[in-house]
């Protein structure tokens, strides 16, 4: 059984070829190479089954080039160019009866394949896997043929149809089932992506509808009162002033959307955070001594980061504005800012009703808030927008009855230039 054992080793060779090829894709997130590294690859495969092949005469040459082969020709199309390939192949190793028995049975099907491959694809899954194990199985019937009439090598003829009748067909097959298995994976992956894509799509379709409907409807109906000719001139002054308000909310939705959609940064600057930073906590001390909230902080020395100044301070005052409304009953909120080499950390802690493990997963979703019909979860998103586009990272912790810290890291101006370049 000296050619099955052969033929085993060189199917084991081939798969572990094949595993290493899945890997390097799966590492790689591309899984769409050219048509070009493709034949390539199956070229490199049949050199190497023809290489390694068992020729205990010198014109007979056992191997298992029924694989690329068949699978080449099959689910990629190039079965003209890998017959030609082989034959080229064969030629360097002696022209002689093998390559004319070679020559023989391969042209015809290189030429069946221009019909083959496209019905082929129309079939099912499961049938496609059953094509081409058959054509395996032919394949080497009509290759112990050959052998037998014109090479005459009937002395090994147990060993060869054994190894030609169970070994290609086993590699074609599990071949074939792992290219339908990836093949679907891939698919499937594809429709989860593009589902959670409209699912997001639609939330946010939901909670901008949500948001601008509320402000517009209060804004209608003060415009209908102002429809009344005998409507006092301080009444109407009022009613004014709550339309433009409720306007300018309705705005305020639209522009975190916007910052959301697109957070591209206007202008690149230095940025202190330390003083930019003090700058948020005087916009927000009126909201924080109203909450009985007191605000202790603890600045490192030095801290410079590049980014966009309006959108730095859009992101720290959602966030410092959340860790105050999460303590309804006063409590203490800390802002301290740590400083290394290649990183800036921004640590805002508060003494608040904190977050459940669920709602942690959660932040940041569309239409996601913790503070339930009184929130749309846009703040968050565009914390997160935002910290993105500037090259940071968030993290955050949380505990229920003992407060909520995210912790920012921004990319030091050294940093943001090796990022850059």
């Amino acid at each position: 059984m000296e050619i099955t054992k052969h033929l085993f080793s060189n199917l084991s060779i081939l798969i572990i070829l094949l595993l290493f090829c899945l890997i390097w894709l799966d590492r790689s997130r591309k899984f769409n190479l050219s048509k070009t590294t493709i034949i390539i690859f199956f070229i490199l495969l049949l050199w190497i089954c023809i290489q390694f092949s068992y020729n205990p005469v010198v014109f007979a040459r056992y191997d298992l080039r029924i694989i690329p082969i068949v699978i080449g020709g099959l689910y990629l199309g190039i079965g003209l160019i890998l017959v030609v390939a082989m034959l080229i192949i064969r030629s360097f190793y002696g022209i002689d009866m093998g390559l004319a028995g070679t020559a023989v049975l391969y042209i015809p099907l290189a030429i069946a394949y221009f019909r083959l491959s496209p019905w082929f694809w129309k079939q099912s899954s499961d049938r496609r896997i059953t094509i081409a194990i058959c054509l395996g199985i032919i394949l080497g019937i009509l290759t112990l043929a050959g052998m037998e009439g014109i090479l005459h090598t009937s002395s090994n003829w147990f060993d060869a149809g054994f190894a030609y009748l169970v070994i290609p067909p086993l590699g074609i097959g599990l071949i074939a089932y792992s290219i339908e298995y990836i093949k679907k994976s891939v698919e499937i992956k594809h429709q989860l992506i593009k589902v959670e894509k409209l699912k997001a799509v639609e939330q946010m379709g939901a909670a901008i509808s949500h948001e601008i409907r509320n402000p517009l409807t209060a804004a209608s109906g003060f415009v209908q009162l102002l429809n009344d000719d005998y409507l006092p001139r301080h009444k109407r002054r009022e009613y004014l002033s709550i339309v433009k308000e409720e306007l300018n909310s309705a705005e305020r939705v639209i522009q975190d959307y916007l910052t959301f959609a697109k957070p591209a940064l206007v202008s690149i600057e230095e940025l202190n955070v330390k003083n930019e930073l003090r700058q948020i906590i005087n916009i927000l001390t009126p909201m924080a001594n109203q909450n009985s909230v007191e605000i202790i902080t603890d600045f490192s020395v030095i801290g410079f980061i590049r980014g966009d100044r309006q959108r730095f301070r859009q992101c720290f005052i959602n966030i410092l504005k959340n860790a105050v409304e999460a303590m309804p009953n006063g409590g203490q909120l800390y802002l301290e800012t740590h400083f290394s080499k290649d990183y800036i950390t921004i640590c805002v802690r508060d003494t608040g009703v904190g977050m459940t493990p669920e709602q942690l997963e959660r932040l940041g979703e569309p239409y996601y808030s913790t503070k339930g019909k009184n929130g749309t979860g846009l703040g968050m998103m565009v914390v997160y927008s935002i910290v993105r586009a500037m090259n940071g990272f968030i993290r955050v912790e949380s505990v229920i009855g003992s407060g909520t810290t995210f912790r920012i890291k921004f990319p030091t101006i050294t940093s943001f230039k090796k990022h850059e370049s």
